[in-house]
C-alpha cells in the first residue's frame, strides 16, 4: 500500500471545538482548551501517525470579525493556512449552517482549490434527526468532499473522519519522525498552560487582555527540578488585581494548576515562579505583539 501524508488545517468560528478535536485525534493535549472563544491564538501543529499515513494538523484561531491588532493577527493566521495545506477541515456547530460560513469564507475556500471536509461538531448536544436537513443545506453552499458529524468531546465519528482523511491525502513521505507529536517547544507549551488556567479561573474581562512570556526554563543545579519563571502580562491595573487576588490566592491557584500540567508534560518536578506585569494596551501595540509572539 502507498504511504499517504499531508497537511490539514482546522478552521471555523471561535469555540467550535478545533482544539478539542486536535487533542482527541492525537490522543494527548497539545492545544489549550477552555469554554471561552478565542483561546487559541497561534498556529498549533500536531502530528498523527497511522498505519500507512501521517496527518499533520494545523489548529488555528477562530475566524471572526477582527477588532484590534491582536484579533487581526489571529484571523490572518487562520486564513493564510487555507492556501498552504492539502486538505481543509471546516468545523461548525450542528445548529445552523449559513452564519458559520460567511460569503467571504466561502469565496476563500473556493479560491484555495483544496478539498474541504465539513464537520458538524458537538453532535452529542442535539437530536440526530435534526442533522439531515443541515447536511442537505450545506451541499448547496459548497461542493464539500465529505460532510461528517462528530463529537470531539465523546470521540463519536472520529474513526470515520480519520478513514476519510487517509483516503483523501496524496501519496507522500512522512514529514516528521514517528516519535514526534508537535513542533512546539516545551517553553511555548508551558506558557500556554499558564494562559489556559487564566482563561478558566478568572473573570470574563481578564483572559483576553493576557499574554504570557517564559523567561526562565532550566533544570536546577542543586535538585532534580525544572525551574520555570514566567510573566503574565495584562493591559490594565484592574486586571492585575484580579489575577493576583486577595492575599495572592488567585495567582497561587493559577500556578498550582499550571504546575500540575507542566509536570505531566515534562515528566519532572517543576518549580514555577509567576509574576504579573501591566503592559498598557499591548493588544494594539505592534512591538509588544511581536514580543509576545503574535505579530509578524
Amino acid at each position: 500500500m502507498p504511504f499517504k501524508s499531508g497537511f490539514i488545517t482546522l478552521i471555523g468560528t471561535p469555540n467550535v471545538g478545533k482544539s478539542t478535536l486536535l487533542n482527541a485525534l492525537l490522543g494527548q493535549k497539545i492545544s489549550i482548551v477552555s469554554s471561552r472563544p478565542q483561546t487559541t491564538r497561534n498556529r498549533i501543529l500536531g502530528v498523527k501517525h497511522v498505519p500507512g499515513g501521517q496527518f499533520i494538523f494545523l489548529d488555528t484561531p477562530g475566524i471572526l470579525e477582527p477588532k484590534g491588532l491582536l484579533n487581526k493577527s489571529m484571523v490572518q493566521i487562520s486564513l493564510k493556512s487555507i492556501a498552504e495545506v492539502n486538505l481543509i477541515i471546516l468545523m461548525i456547530e450542528p445548529f445552523s449552517v449559513r452564519p458559520a460560513i460567511s460569503e467571504d469564507l466561502r469565496f476563500r475556500l473556493i479560491k484555495a482549490g483544496r478539498p474541504v471536509f465539513l464537520i458538524f461538531n458537538k453532535t452529542d448536544l442535539i437530536d440526530k434527526k435534526n442533522l439531515l436537513p443541515l447536511m442537505e443545506q450545506a451541499t448547496h453552499i459548497l461542493p464539500f468532499k465529505e460532510i461528517i458529524p462528530i463529537s470531539a468531546l465523546t470521540g463519536e465519528g472520529l474513526d470515520v473522519l480519520e478513514k476519510c482523511i487517509l483516503q483523501s491525502l496524496p501519496e507522500g513521505p512522512p514529514y516528521f519522525p514517528e516519535d514526534m507529536v508537535t513542533d512546539l517547544s516545551e517553553r511555548f507549551l508551558v506558557g500556554e498552560m499558564i494562559r489556559e488556567k487564566v482563561f478558566r479561573l478568572t473573570s470574563q474581562e481578564v483572559p483576553y487582555g493576557v499574554a504570557v512570556t517564559v523567561e526562565t526554563f532550566k533544570p536546577r543545579e542543586d535538585k532534580p527540578i525544572i525551574h520555570i519563571r514566567a510573566t503574565i502580562h495584562v493591559e490594565r491595573d484592574s486586571q492585575k488585581g484580579i489575577l493576583i487576588g486577595k492575599q495572592g490566592k488567585m495567582l497561587k491557584t493559577i500556578g498550582q494548576q499550571a504546575r500540575q500540567d507542566m509536570e505531566t508534560l515534562l515528566g519532572n518536578q517543576v518549580f514555577l515562579e509567576l509574576w504579573v506585569r501591566v503592559e498598557k494596551n499591548w493588544g494594539n501595540d505592534p512591538n509588544l505583539l511581536r514580543r509576545f509572539g503574535y505579530g509578524e
